[in-house]
């Protein structure tokens, strides 16, 4: 039985399987780019001050700037079309999805930061909690809502085809009337 607003039949079955997939993957790149002990000859002290590492690198200017805060945002981009792909439901609330997909990339975000504490080489930075986070949700703003509604126009395509491609009806199933039994 298929439950109501969730991705059905077999192609549907191998998308989400697939964003299973591709999930698991992200998620070991992350682990592994992010908590991989640095042979540095220095470590610079850990920023508390929310957005006070972004300023610094806004002072740097143009490219070097852009590449510094691009690889903080699309760290964890991806997860914002992959953790609504997994859920794999196409009629929710915008705002709500967004919503628990970049709560979803703050937690992450977050045990990320608090692991590489034990990490040589690694530095927690309260920015790189806001920017996984916003990336997570610049990612499903872009592309989640028009991929459901994507999704949607083609399953609605779909069932009125099948519709039309069942059998014409051919009339009421005749009946045998009741006949009395004598006593």
């Amino acid at each position: 039985m298929q439950r109501q607003g969730f991705i059905g039949g077999s192609a549907a079955i191998r998308l989400r399987v697939a964003g299973g997939v591709l999930l698991a993957a992200h998620l070991a790149f992350v682990a592994w780019y992010s908590l991989r002990p640095l042979d540095v000859p220095w470590v610079v002290p850990a920023n508390l001050h929310p957005f006070h590492s972004i300023r610094a690198d806004l002072e740097l200017g143009g490219p070097e700037a852009a590449r510094r805060l691009g690889r903080g945002l699309g760290l964890l981009a991806p997860l914002g079309v992959l953790l609504p792909l997994l859920h794999g439901r196409l009629h929710v609330s915008p705002f709500g999805s967004l919503v628990r997909t970049a709560a979803a990339g703050a937690m992450l975000s977050l045990t990320v930061e608090l692991l590489q504490t034990g990490v040589p080489g690694q530095v927690v930075d309260v920015d790189s909690i806001v920017l996984g986070t916003l990336g997570v949700a610049l990612a499903h703003t872009l592309v989640v809502p028009a991929g459901r509604a994507w999704l949607r126009r083609r399953t609605t395509r779909r069932r009125r085809t099948a519709v039309r491609q069942e059998e014409p009806s051919q009339g009421r199933t005749p009946t045998i009337p009741r006949v009395g039994i004598a006593p």
